[in-house]
């Protein structure tokens, strides 16, 4: 194999892994777009219950009138 063949195939193999890098980090790019946005609606949820435990909490535990 001459010189310039190999440099042609190391050059293409450069290529396509430069081509990997850039799909794997677009994609670790929108997972970590995703994660935030999922921590946000968690921490939302996790309030939101917060709170309506909170109301819950304040009734009254006495037995009903019938009893």
């Amino acid at each position: 194999m001459s010189v310039d063949a190999r440099i042609a195939e190391l050059e293409m193999r450069q290529a396509f892994q430069d081509d990997t890098i850039q799909s794997l980090n677009d994609v670790i790019v929108e997972q970590q777009r995703v994660l935030t946005r999922l921590e946000a609606q968690l921490e939302a949820l996790a309030q939101r219950q917060n709170d309506l435990h909170g109301q819950f909490d304040e009734t009254p535990n006495d037995p009903p009138p019938h009893y």
